[in-house]
């Protein structure tokens, strides 16, 4: 074997970062999503002092992770994982508002169990609520790894930084990308194939608002793209399927994709879906 390349990849081991592999976090993540919905665990807990126990076993994890892997921790690591312990009860009640606008929002979802248990939604939308949590903690790379994992999972891609309001719906979602400044109100609904980008992928630009913001209280249906920091769509408003938006609607807006069709005579007509 030549030398030259092994000396390269033990250069590589030395420098890679010491935050931890993947499986470690994915393990953690699912063993909390288990305690704190029964219907996503493999054991129910029939004791409140088991449930204290594990959750102080997952406590030890989330500190033995930030211990050996201090450069993963921008705010430093002392105490962080009783801050994200804390937080669980505002989390867990987010996401029982989540359960309740897909099981509302989906005529096929028979109860909240099954969707906990079955739909991609909640997963994706789980593993970003707790992502989200660690990033505004200071926590590096660990938010990513949670999202990288639930978008392998589910199709579903939502950037850790992306701040999600209460009730929010993904029905169906495959395909679904929430880029990393996308702002999102409440009780909003989005369909499979949607993507709300950015207009520049230019690394100069990496600080600034390039994704959009989405007010209280809308829809947007499968295959739309919503790009751009400066595009805010209304509250209110409907986003047809397939729309291209690069600007901002107002308020109780409903905007639809028009085709185009050649009929036999060889003459276009103009299709609208409303």
């Amino acid at each position: 074997m030549d030398q030259n390349f092994i000396e390269k990849l033990l250069k590589s081991h030395k420098e890679a970062s010491k935050c931890p592999p993947p499986e470690m976090v994915i393990r953690f993540f699912d063993d909390l999503l288990g305690v704190l919905f029964p219907e996503f665990a493999t054991d129910r807990f029939s004791d409140r002092d088991v449930i204290e126990k594990r959750l102080d076993e997952l406590r030890g994890k989330l500190r033995l992770i930030f211990d050996h892997n201090k450069e993963c921790v921008k705010s430093g690591v002392k105490g962080l994982e009783n801050e994200v312990f804390d937080a669980l009860p505002e989390v867990r009640e987010k996401l029982l508002l989540d359960i309740d606008a897909i099981y509302m929002g989906d005529p096929a979802a028979q109860t909240r169990g099954e969707v906990i248990r079955t739909y991609p939604g909640f997963y994706a939308i789980a593993a970003h609520r707790i992502a989200h949590l660690l990033l505004n903690l200071g926590v590096n790379l660990i938010p990513r790894i949670i999202s990288e994992h639930a978008h392998r999972q589910t199709g579903i891609d939502i950037h850790p930084g992306a701040q999600i309001g209460d009730y929010f719906c993904i029905d169906h979602g495959t395909g679904i990308v929430i880029g990393e400044t996308t702002v999102i109100g409440s009780r909003v609904k989005v369909y499979q194939g949607v993507t709300l980008g950015g207009l520049s992928v230019k690394k100069e630009d990496a600080k600034k608002k390039r994704h959009p913001t989405i007010k209280d209280n809308v829809v947007i249906y499968a295959g739309a793209t919503i790009l751009g920091g400066d595009t805010v769509i209304g509250e209110n408003s409907i986003i047809g399927g397939n729309v291209w938006l690069t600007k901002s609607v107002p308020a109780d807006s409903k905007i639809y994709y028009q085709a185009k069709m050649t009929n036999a005579d060889g003459e276009t007509d103009t299709i609208t879906f409303k």
